[in-house]
């Protein structure tokens, strides 16, 4: 099951803070210069814009868990993102749990860093997300919520599992973040 929802933060203190250039693509939506030596911009890839899914879960020794989180844009339009999706953590009503986001390199990936992704209509883009589930200040957690950099909602995904802590650690979004062998 996935849903939108509104948050209440708005993309505008993201831009302000990063430097990015606003333009009239949408509300306090940013705008990336588009790589190629043009003027042209690349507006930023909205939650609209993109499906939000795991591609692929991880399990590991140690009371490890996590797994490749993919947001592909099923747009007609290139757009690109920059930077760390958001993440909160909801039990089986939808009800948000305190939820700590650690950005970084994970169990399973290095963190490839902030950097410029654009993506083409069909093109996707990851991020790997793990956390631990020893048992210790364990939260249950029926959803996760993934807001995609510099946006202001985001997706709800399954999750179905415990977290320690509430604490998930999250990589930036690359084309492609290598898990560790």
């Amino acid at each position: 099951m996935i849903r939108r929802t509104t948050t209440k933060f708005a993309a505008l203190a993201v831009a302000a803070g990063t430097g990015l250039v606003l333009t009239a693509v949408g509300p306090a939506q940013a705008a990336f210069p588009a790589g190629d030596g043009s003027d042209r911009a690349v507006a930023t890839c909205g939650t609209p814009d993109l499906r939000i899914a795991f591609a692929e879960r991880l399990g590991g020794g140690m009371s490890h868990a996590g797994g490749t989180l993919e947001l592909k844009n099923t747009s007609g339009r290139t757009c690109a993102l920059r930077g760390y999706p958001g993440l909160g953590l909801e039990d089986a009503r939808h009800t948000p749990l305190p939820t700590r986001a650690v950005r970084g390199s994970t169990w399973y990936a290095d963190d490839p860093g902030n950097k410029l992704v654009v993506l083409r209509p069909g093109q996707a883009a990851q991020a790997n997300v793990s956390w631990t589930h020893s048992g210790t200040e364990p939260r249950k957690a029926a959803y996760l919520q993934v807001t995609p950099p510099a946006a202001t909602t985001h997706r709800t995904i399954e999750l179905d599992d415990m977290v320690d802590f509430g604490e998930l650690r999250i990589t930036a979004v690359a084309h492609e973040v290598p898990v560790r062998g």
